[in-house]
Order: C-alpha cells, then structure tokens, then sequence
C-alpha cells in the first residue's frame, strides 16, 4: 500500500489529471511529499492593515480593509478590464482585473467592506493593485482580523503556465491546506531521540505543518531550523558514509617509502623554501598514500601559493614507488604553463616528462604513447586529450587534477579507470571555496588548504576607478612601462554576447594601440577565436618581453606566468564575479617589484557591484572574497552547472545557515563514530530515510 505522501499529486484534491500534469512539468511535483517539500520562498504578514494613503510600491504586499464604491469595464473588448474604485477614511485606489472578468463581476458589489491584499503598483501616475486578492468581511466581531489562511501567509515559487491554471502562489496554498488536512496523524519521524532531544527539535508532521501554516513567526522559526537541519544532515551524513564506504573498500597503491627522486629533488633542487603550509599538506598526502588506502583529497590554495609545487613533490612520490603520474588540466595554456614549471623545475633530475594535448602532432602523440605503455615515461601532462581512448599508462600511481571544478565527474572517472588497481587522486583548485561550500561540495573528500603566500611575496595593491579617470589610468600605465613592467588589460568575455564582446575587446585594442603608438609601445593581442598557433605567438612575445602590453579576453584567467606584468587593468570590471576578479589578479603580483591591479567600470553601479569592488581593494584574501561571493551571488552561480546537482535544497540556504550545517555535519560525524552502519535500533528510522535518500539523489560529489 501506497504511503499517504507517496500517492501521485493528480490524486490530491483539487489536482486533477490536467493540474497534475502541468504541477509535473513546470515545477518538478510528482506526489503529495514533492508538493509538501514545495516550500514558501517567504511570507508576508497578513495580521497588519495598511491605509489605502500608506500605500506605495516600495511595499512588497499590502492589505486593506475598505468599501468598494464602483466596478467599471474600461476598454475595447480585447483589451476589456475591469476597475473597482476601492476606499477607506484615507483614500481611495484602483483595483484592477484582466482576467475572469465576468467572474469578478458577479463576486463583486459595490457598498459592500472587503478585505484586500496585492502588491501596489503605479500606473499613469496612480497607485493601483492588480489581481488583489478579495474576500468580503464577515459581519462577525473578529471582522478586523486577518482572513484566509492565518496571520503569516506563505508565499510560493509558480510559473505563467501555472497561473494560468490558477496555481498562482494562493492555488498552491490552497492545495497544501487540502493536502495537510488529508495528512495522516502520526508521520513517520526521521531524526532518533537523541537528536531532537539535543537540538531541541520539533517533530517532523509539526515542521512540515508550520511551515506552511505558521501560527506565528517563533514556531516558523523552529520548523525552519527543524526542516534545515534534516536537510543538511542527510545530506553531509551521506558525503560521510561515501567517504566510509571508499576508505573500507577501495584499496589504494601502498607507498611504503619516500626514496631517492623526493629527498634528491627536495634537499638539492628546490629552489625555494617551502612554507609550513605546503610542508602540512606533504605531510597529509605522505600519510594517504602510505595507508594502503586510496588517497581522494582536495587541496585549496589561493592563486600563486605554491599548489604545483606540492603537486610535483606527490608526483615524485609515485615515482619513487616505481609508479607514473599524470597532471591534467583544463585548457592548452594552463597544461603548456604546468608542463614549462615541472620540466624548469626537473630539469637536473633524470624523470622523463611529456605533454598531450588535442594540438599535438600525429607523430609526436604515437611516441608518447609507446612511451607511457613501456613505462619509459615518467610524468604526462596534458588537457581532455589524456582521457582519450588509446592514453594507456604501464602503472599510473597518482592523478593530479588541477582546477577540478572544470571536468565534469565522468571525464575524471574515465583518467583513473586506466588502472587496473586504482591510482591516489589529488585534485587542486585556485578557486578558494568558502567551508560551507567545500563541507557541502567535497564532504565525501579530505581537504587540506595552503593558506600563507610564499615569504617575500608582496601583496597585489587594487584600485577601483571610474570610466572618467581613464586618461589618468593610462598615465599611470605609462609610467609603469616606463621603468621596464609590462601590462596587462583584460576585457570581459560572456558567450551570451559573445559577437558584442569580440567587438568591445577590438574596439578596446585600436583604442589602446593609439593611446600605446608604436614605435614606442608594442601591444599583443589573444583572444578565443584566434588559432591555437597564434595565441600561443602572442603569449610567447608577452612572455619574453617583446611587447609591452597584453590586451585579452579572460583566457589569460588561469595558466599565465609573467613575473615581469606588475600591472593589471580589468575593463568593465563591473561585469566580473569576485572569484573571475581575483583570479585575474593572480596573474601579477609574481615577481618582486610591486603590483597593481585596477578595477575600471562606469559611474552608475549597483549596491552589490559596489560591495565587490570594495571587497577587492580591502582584501587580498581569497577565502574572505568567496564567503562574499557566496552571500552575493549564491553556490549555484559560483560551482557552475556542472556540479550544481547537489545545491538543489529545498529550504537550506549555505549563504545563511552556516552554523545549521557546522551541526548536521557535526552529529553526522559523531553518529557514524558510535554507530559506523547504523545498525543501533534507536537509528533505524535515520538508516531508512537515507536509504531512501541515496536512491533519489545519488553522489554528485564523489571524485572517483
């Protein structure tokens, strides 16, 4: 038998087969707990009445309580609507209907109080509310109360096509007071005892109830924090198990010794000291790979902190233990960046390393090849092209993924099932994540963070300017280059407007080659519609410093290294995110004379935009700007699609219930410590609804 919440939504009443299939496509409710779990976004306070002269449209919604005087049709009948002239002892307004007319008109009576409730907009210079909703005041002592559905109404998420089935926000409400009722007495509880006894949680059939129907704003409260904490204890409580389940299961290759290729590159050919940071991240992967265990671990670090050394220094464990290792990144430039710094950096040491990517030669890709098959080749490093079938490795011990958030889960799967036994697996990340995110996104993961620069390092120095001191930006340029620095200058590129954007970045580059006139100034350009060949001629001549400027799209984001550019000037810098933002300002601040980065935009901003580039001129500090991100612009929108799947809640918000998700997490870690299979009585209900939960929503976050 078909559990009450279970039952298709078509059953409920008031649904129907035509409700319930446009309820199915437009907003994903299948059954009567998808409808439940359907929560208002917010809510408005319907014990509160407005005078018709409080009224303006800086109010979200108001009500009114007042006598409708006249009901007129006004226009042609195409365009027919009605107009009821509604007042109190303030005033008078406009109620209007373009819909259901002959309905409305047969409800409404003029000399009759009515209660009303809309958002108030202008219309030729007047305040009208349109499509109120209207009930008429029962000749009862409560009158002065708030009708419907209690004193905080809750307002839902619905679509045209949904509207024009009248499930608008008040049809949804209507459906879940049908649904509530029909809700059997006892439902079945998801949390043990123990835990709502600690957090002092209210019951689940109590949650559900209030948050749709709250008698007031304290009991929504505590079904909120009941209904978020179960979300986002579920959820970190199957991260959890995954990363259970991998470390009891999935053997990883033993290296059982750190042997001649570390000490040898570590006490000899380091060039620098390492910082305590990269020391303890060494120290967590030594401890992984030595397990016997599979490593799976994130590591952090904001742009220039040393990731790829400590990549290489994981590599060179692998090879130590008679195993190869790969690198693989996301584009041409990035893979040929890394590919220059280890062979640099290796340059003393007998390791034989290569590169792959989709532009390499037919001849020189079957060498490598046979080389990787043989074993002759020690380290490969490469794009989506190592992924590719035909890329067999002899023995590949350790994958490094670097900007990880860029490979979908199936393209990273398909590098470590080269292996017949699995390889360990460090994925990097310059995209400083802020914890909930990382708590949330790679739960199932261990993550270690590099967070202190490399000692003499200086900090970028970042001014916001405006599109009226351009002339003085220019100087200022020109000053830089005077003393030998180079510069570069990037242009917003967005694929939704990319013909508008290509021709921004032309216009930007004839505009700058004047201000910058040759035979003085030389000015590269690099853009993504260029030939692989070309970029890559203008990158080299940026590089070796026969051109003074770079003008470019963001593709110079990642996988550039010019320590001589000590200037970076961000053009419509209003159009980046903060993440795009600082990951441009990575790209200076590499050598050792002062950089600067300049944020130029036009004069009318946004309150938001103004928050972004003051959070870039007070702070350097990648972590702080993606706390800051995330509160501006949401996980969604900074993880990007592909790995959004898991930030589809409900009711949780990661920007807003940080200390709900330190607790989840918390008891979900202390639950799985004293019972690792929840297998204790007093956790069946918790074991059901996870299972339950697994085979729904599946593992968006696992790396292998």
């Amino acid at each position: 038998m078909l559990h009450y919440l279970e039952s298709p939504i078509e059953f409920l009443k008031g649904v129907g087969p035509q409700r319930g299939e446009i309820l199915k496509k437009e907003l994903g409710i299948f059954s009567f707990s998808d409808l439940l779990q359907h929560y208002p976004f917010r809510y408005v306070d319907r014990s509160r009445f407005y005078t018709i002269s409080e009224a303006n449209e800086e109010i979200a919604y108001i009500q009114l309580k007042g006598t409708i005087t006249r009901i007129t049709s006004v226009g042609l009948k195409r365009t027919t609507r009605l107009v009821a002239n509604f007042k109190d002892e303030t005033g008078t307004i406009e109620l209007v209907w373009f819909q259901g007319i002959k309905w409305m008109r047969e409800l409404l009576k003029a000399g009759k109080t009515y209660i009303v409730f809309g958002r108030p907009t202008i219309f030729n210079g007047k305040i009208n509310i349109v499509h109120p909703e209207i009930e008429e005041v029962a000749l009862q002592p409560n009158a002065n109360q708030a009708v419907s559905f209690g004193k905080l109404q809750g307002i839902y998420s619905s679509t045209e096509k949904c509207k024009v089935f009248a499930l608008d926000s008040k049809g949804i409400l209507k459906l879940q007071k049908n649904l509530i009722q029909g809700m059997p007495s006892s439902l079945n509880e998801t949390l043990s005892k123990n835990i709502l006894n600690t957090y002092q949680l209210i019951s689940l059939r109590e949650a559900q109830i209030q948050i749709h129907f709250p008698k007031d704003a304290l009991t929504l409260e505590k079904a909120q924090l009941r209904l978020k904490f179960e979300e986002l204890f579920f959820l970190q409580l199957r991260l959890l198990k995954s990363k259970q389940i991998r470390i009891e299961k999935i053997h990883g290759k033993l290296f059982s010794r750190i042997g001649e290729y570390f000490n040898n590159f570590y006490h000899h050919h380091l060039p620098f000291a390492l910082t305590n940071a990269q020391k303890k991240v060494l120290k967590d992967i030594r401890q992984d790979v030595g397990s016997g265990k599979q490593m799976n671990r994130l590591l952090q670090g904001d742009v220039g902190s040393g990731k790829t050394v400590v990549a290489l220094l994981a590599m060179l464990m692998a090879l130590d233990n008679g195993c190869q290792a790969c690198l693989m990144a996301p584009t041409e430039i990035l893979a040929s960046q890394h590919f220059e710094t280890i062979t640099d950096l290796m340059k003393d040491m007998p390791v034989k390393i290569e590169i792959l990517t989709g532009s390499t030669k037919a001849a020189k890709r079957r060498l490598i090849l046979e080389q990787l098959m043989n074993g002759e080749l020690h380290f490969l490093i490469g794009t989506h092209a190592l992924i590719e079938t035909g890329v067999q490795f002899q023995n590949l011990g350790m994958v490094v993924i670097d900007e990880q958030h860029r490979f979908g889960v199936e393209q990273r799967a398909k590098l470590w099932m080269k292996n017949d036994e699995l390889p360990h697996v460090l994925v990097m990340t310059a995209t400083p994540i802020p914890r909930t995110l990382a708590m949330t996104l790679y739960g199932d993961l261990d993550v270690s963070v590099i967070d202190e620069l490399p000692p003499g390092r200086k900090l970028v120095k970042t001014v916001h300017k405006y599109e009226a001191n351009r002339l003085a930006v220019f100087g200022f340029l020109k000053e830089q280059i005077a003393l030998g620095r180079q510069v570069y200058i990037v242009y917003p590129l967005i694929e939704e407007s990319a013909k508008l954007d290509y021709n921004d970045l032309m216009a930007g580059f004839e505009s700058i080659s004047r201000e910058f006139p040759l035979p003085q100034y030389k000015v590269s350009i690099v853009h993504g519609k260029m030939k692989s060949k070309d970029k890559d001629y203008e990158m080299q001549m940026f590089k070796e410093g026969k051109t003074n400027i770079l003008v470019a799209t963001t593709v110079i984001e990642v996988g550039v290294n010019v320590p001589n550019a000590s200037v970076m000037l961000i053009e419509s810098a209003e159009r980046f995110g903060l993440s795009q933002l600082h990951q441009l300002r990575g790209r200076v601040g590499r050598g050792a004379d002062q950089s600067f980065c300049i944020l130029l935009t036009g004069s009318k901003l946004s309150n938001d935009t103004r928050l972004r580039m003051r959070t870039m001129c007070e702070t350097n500090d990648g972590f702080v700007i993606a706390e800051t991100d995330l509160k501006l612009r949401g996980p969604g929108d900074i993880v990007g699609t592909q790995q959004s799947g898991i930030l589809n809640f409900k009711i949780a918000d990661l920007a807003k219930d940080s200390a709900i998700l330190e607790k989840a997490r918390n008891t979900a870690v202390e639950l799985l410590k004293q019972d690792p299979h929840l297998m204790m009585a007093e956790n069946n209900m918790i074991s059901e609804k996870l299972a339950n939960s697994e085979k729904i929503s599946g593992n968006f976050s696992r790396v292998s």
